[in-house]
């Protein structure tokens, strides 16, 4: 029987970091191939700020950016942002993902519910955030996650404006910040920026800290495979995929 190929549409707002969808494409023979669109950015260098974040999350706007899937086939979507997905609130969201998926045909979700997910199907109650952002946007999601019975320990905001200077903190920056938001009351650290390229700190991070760490991409991929009903355990990406697929 032939290997399964799986088809995993992404609407993202460039920043940086998608090259990681690229590298599960590479990591896995290509059974897994990520279709990246972008998205379409409010706010200029300043897109993390609230108002241009409700107006890139927009849901008439993400399913433009949707149709252009449809030749491709993916077997999920979603919207690969959690600024954009969370600044509104959970009924927002899942606004969001009903529109994706009435858009295309096929499961939807966003980052945001990924992370409230993924939480969830390890068990969680209390976690840690690492935002890149700006205070006000880092709240917002404090108040999504509550949404969900989620408790906050440590939060910590790095006042990033925009994905473009999220993408720049450097390996060390985010190690330290992640040591620093750490608690012994939290089950694990929650990194949610699309734009942070920090998928290969997740496994030397757990081994650390000995908890979940969660970051955007990883939980973008989890949760669109999760769709899919291809949800396999992937070495390198952490607990997540190793105590749940």
């Amino acid at each position: 029987m032939a290997e399964r190929i799986v088809r995993l549409g992404l609407i993202y707002p460039t920043g940086g970091g998608e090259f990681e969808y690229y590298q599960l494409a590479e990591e896995t023979d290509y059974r897994i191939r990520p279709i990246v669109v972008a998205a379409r950015l409010y706010g200029d260098d300043f897109d993390h700020d609230p108002p241009a974040l409700s107006r890139t999350g927009q849901p008439e706007s993400l399913c433009l950016t949707a149709r252009s899937f449809l030749p491709l086939s993916p077997d999920s979507v979603m919207w690969a942002c959690t600024s954009g997905s969370f600044i509104d609130g959970r009924a927002h969201a899942e606004r969001q993902a009903e529109a994706l998926t009435e858009t295309t045909g096929v499961p939807a979700s966003s980052t945001s519910l990924a992370f409230a997910h993924a939480i969830q199907a390890l068990g969680l109650t209390k976690v840690s955030l690492l935002g890149s952002y700006i205070e006000p946007t880092v709240q917002a999601f404090v108040g999504f996650l509550g949404e969900f019975g989620l408790g906050l320990e440590g939060v910590v905001a790095l006042g990033a404006p925009g994905g473009r200077d999220a993408f720049q903190f450097s390996r060390d920056k985010m190690l330290e910040a992640a040591r620093s938001v750490d608690t012994p009351e939290s089950q694990a650290i929650l990194i949610p920026d699309t734009a942070m390229a920090c998928l290969h700190l997740v496994e030397p991070l757990e081994a650390e800290l000995g908890k979940p760490v969660l970051t955007a991409n990883q939980v973008t991929i989890w949760e669109g495979l999760r769709l899919a009903k291809a949800l396999e355990p992937l070495a390198g990406y952490g607990r997540l995929f190793a105590e749940t697929a």
